[in-house]
């Protein structure tokens, strides 16, 4: 039986104990490569695990609430993820940031997670058919995914995404539960993960179009002045 998850981890890093952290937090820092999954943590049980373990327990534990259906017979894989990044048109999927959940349920891949709405976060879901998905790739703990909606036309290009499953065994049980996808060609092959497009972009836009505003409003009332 999985233990019910603590609240709180103390990172212990060169004989120091560090912290505590939420769990979030220690996949933040996993994403952001300062820890590894052979990195030791003590929770506020005591229980000494490594950040792998973490990561390798099941994500409906940690208040995802998956699809609140109750039914659970038709997952057949749940993974900690984090996405990478999404390229290109077809399934309107959120720039979730930090950990999510990768979940192989029925015939869908269903990824939960959280993004950026406004100036706050919002909880959020996307499913896909395992149908959708032409390509994939294994590069050691990510997997590249290359897709197509049921709108696109021939000749479209495909939409991509890239995901952080934090170990190499986890991508490659994702990928196993895509029979459909084949190894993408040279021309596929040869780029890198597909990258996320800053949220704060929009934000920077609004406020560049303000600064002007304001500098335009002052030349005039300085100029009406003089």
């Amino acid at each position: 039986m999985t233990r019910k998850q603590p609240t709180e981890y103390h990172v212990l890093l060169e004989g120091r104990s560090m912290g505590p952290y939420d769990r979030r937090t220690i996949v933040g820092m996993r994403i952001r490569k300062t820890l590894s999954s052979d990195n030791l943590l003590i929770d506020n049980h005591g229980v000494r695990l490594t950040e792998g373990d973490l990561l390798a327990e099941r994500v409906s534990q940690n208040g995802f609430n998956a699809n609140g259906s109750g039914v659970f017979s038709l997952v057949q894989g749940t993974y900690a993820a984090s996405l990478l990044g999404v390229q290109g048109r077809g399934f309107a999927i959120p720039a979730f940031k930090g950990e999510i959940e990768a979940r192989v349920q029925g015939d869908v891949l269903r990824i939960a997670g959280r993004h950026r709405k406004g100036l706050g976060w919002k909880e959020d879901r996307v499913k896909i058919p395992l149908t959708a998905f032409v390509h994939a790739r294994l590069v050691g703990t990510r997997v590249d995914l290359w897709l197509r909606s049921e709108s696109a036309r021939p000749g479209d290009a495909l939409q991509r995404m890239s995901l952080e499953l934090f170990s190499a065994e986890s991508a490659a049980e994702l990928v196993d539960w895509l029979p459909g996808a084949t190894p993408p060609p040279p021309a596929l092959a040869g780029s890198g993960a597909a990258t996320a497009a800053s949220g704060y972009l929009p934000w920077l836009v609004v406020i560049g179009v303000v600064a002007v505003l304001v500098l335009v409003a002052l030349v005039l009332a300085f100029g009406s002045v003089l």
